[in-house]
Parts: structure tokens; C-alpha cells; sequence
């Protein structure tokens, strides 16, 4: 993280929050007493169980719900007061979504999927079609922009969903399980695109993982169960995929230039 992130407001700040699900006469308690504050420019991998909170927790960064008590604040807005369509206004503006399906249309291009949230900004055709050009290329897609999803690999696919995230030049990227449907190489290809984004750019990824080799490539890993924060712990080295990938033999074809 630079100087200069380090001395920026925190894009994430979260205090006491708790999230109950009502269900007949049940309460459910998906999240407790949750604080967590998250640096500009670093790299946060979540885990935890199945119903340990971790997907509640990134739905209410996402401002996709919001909390039952507490606080959360969004590069200074704080978000649990916000109506609807105001969280859908921060959503648009300030968050890149990843997620494991990929979410593309199937009968659209790979630029016109990277298109979409400039579509619903409204961008003038000129410009969507400059910024979905240049986050394609920042994915090292460029030359499949007239692709559609089903000419796409599983990697390839996740690049061009990874490249409509970042079209909005988002205050933070969420992403989830974004390796789950992907074979190991092409994971750590995956996991090399986020670590570029966050090196490079100084863009702030939370991440939600079940894989522990998948986690050590961010800088942070926090972990839920039963609804609460139970560990918050840096990485000391965190993985480089980059090296990770040179280290693994090629693939089938590369040996030939395919």
C-alpha cells in the first residue's frame, strides 16, 4: 500500500453491526456485534464456514441489503441510512461486483457485457465503448472484445466479468468465490488479475473464499463463524500468482505457441 493510500480516508468502516433474519417466530443471527475498518488500497480475503456470515457480511458492503443495527460507512457516506434507490445510486458509482457464476449475457459480446453498467449510467455511447475497451485490455482481453460468452474459457469468461467490474472505476471491488468454477492454473490466472488491480492501481479488493491457498494471495484474511468476527490476521508473504504461474509447467499447447 503507498504513502499516499495509507494517509486516505478508510473506504470501509464498519461498527457494531448485526443483521437478524425473521422467520415465523425464529430469529436468526446472522451477523453480531461486527467492527471492521479496511484500508484504501488493500487486499481482503473473508472466510468462514457455510452460514458463518461471510456472504451476509459482503451483501451488506455491497449495499445489495442492509443491517438490522450498526454502522457502515462507504468512502465517508454512511450507507445504513441511505434509502433504496440511493444504495442503488453508491452501488453503481462506488462498487465492482465479481462473482463465481461470471453473470455475463449469453448473447452479447464480451465488450457489450463490459458495456452494461455504463449503460445503465447512462455514458454516452463514445465513451462506454472507450471504457470497456480499455478494461478489457487492462485484463488482457482486448482481442476477444467481439467474443461471446460461449467462445469464452472459464478464466476468459471470469476476465471479462473481472473488466465490467472495474469499467465503473470502482472505490472498492467484491468479489465472491470468484475461483470457485475455475481449475487451479486458471485460478491463479484470476488471482494475478486481482493482485495487478490492487498493486498497480491501488484498488481495495474484499474477497470471499472456502480456499485457504486462494486466501494467501491477498494481504488480510478475515474469518467469520456464527455470525461473528472471530479473526482478523495480516499475511506476512502473501502469495505473488505471477511467480506461482511461472513456477507451474505449460499448459498443453504452450509448448507449441498455442
Amino acid at each position: 500500500m503507498s504513502t499516499a493510500a495509507a494517509d486516505a480516508p478508510a473506504p470501509i468502516v464498519i461498527e457494531q453491526l448485526n443483521k437478524v433474519y425473521v422467520m415465523g417466530e425464529q430469529h436468526v443471527h446472522a451477523l453480531r456485534n461486527v467492527n471492521l475498518r479496511v484500508m484504501p488500497g488493500e487486499f481482503v480475503a473473508v472466510m468462514g464456514a457455510s452460514g458463518s456470515g461471510k456472504s451476509t457480511f459482503m451483501n451488506l458492503l455491497g449495499c445489495l441489503d442492509r443491517p438490522t443495527s450498526g454502522r457502515y460507512w462507504l468512502e465517508g457516506i454512511e450507507t445504513s441510512t441511505l434509502n433504496r434507490d440511493q444504495l442503488a445510486r453508491v452501488r453503481n458509482h462506488k462498487i465492482g461486483f465479481v462473482f463465481q457464476g461470471f453473470n455475463l449475457l449469453a448473447r452479447t459480446t464480451a465488450l457489450e457485457n463490459v458495456e452494461l453498467p455504463l449503460l445503465y449510467a447512462k455514458t454516452h455511447g463514445r465513451e462506454r465503448h472507450r471504457r470497456a475497451t480499455a478494461a478489457l485490455a487492462q485484463v488482457g482481453l482486448a482481442e476477444r472484445a467481439g467474443h461471446a460468452p460461449n467462445q469464452l474459457s472459464g478464466g476468459q469468461q471470469q476476465r471479462v466479468a473481472i473488466a465490467r467490474a472495474l469499467v465503473v472505476n470502482p472505490s472498492i471491488v467484491l468479489a465472491d468465490e470468484p475461483t470457485g468454477n475455475l481449475d487451479s492454473r486458471t485460478s491463479i490466472e484470476i488471482m494475478s488479475v486481482f493482485q495487478e488491480c490492487n498493486r498497480r492501481q491501488g484498488l481495495t479488493v474484499v474477497l470471499v473464499t472456502h480456499e485457504p491457498d486462494i486466501a494467501r494471495y491477498a494481504g488480510r484474511i478475515v474469518r467469520f463463524h456464527d455470525g461473528r468476527l472471530v479473526d482478523d490476521s495480516r499475511v506476512a508473504a502473501p502469495r505473488t500468482a505471477a511467480d506461482d504461474l511461472a513456477a507451474l509447467p505449460p499448459a498443453a499447447g504452450e509448448e507449441n505457441g498455442a
